[in-house]
């Protein structure tokens, strides 16, 4: 049964850091994209983050404007692991973070966010003084 578990949310006050990790048990994610999304309350859940395959993709990523140059992700195959480094938070970026991944390796990293299939559960993350 493929399962994602997101985890390292908290409540961080704005410029701290957090690191969101999303662990796969039940297949291996090294084939597959893997994307970082958020819903904020009253909002519609938007793609943050993702990184394709190292295997078939070279490992690209991207990331949405309103992150760039603070968050990063990363994968580590090795351990199952997808992550996402989140540096000089602001308050806008309070929001259940989820992964996905797809089920298809066809699929790859983009700013379209498209050929997700398996989703965790998200882990809150709230910035705030």
């Amino acid at each position: 049964q493929v399962q994602l578990v997101e985890s390292g949310g908290g409540l961080v006050q704005p410029g701290g850091s957090l690191r969101l990790s999303c662990a796969a048990s039940g297949f291996s994610m090294e084939d597959y994209v893997v994307g970082w999304f958020r819903q904020a309350p009253g909002k519609e859940r938007e793609g943050v983050s993702c990184i394709s395959s190292s295997v078939n993709s070279n490992g690209r990523s991207f990331h949405i404007d309103s992150v760039k140059g603070r968050f990063t992700i990363s994968r580590d195959d090795a351990k199952n692991m997808v992550y996402l480094q989140m540096n000089s938070l602001k308050a806008e970026d309070t929001a259940t973070y989820f992964c996905a991944t797809s089920g298809s390796p066809y699929y790859y990293c983009s700013r379209f966010f498209t050929g997700y299939d398996y989703w965790g559960q998200g882990t809150q993350v709230t910035v705030s003084s």
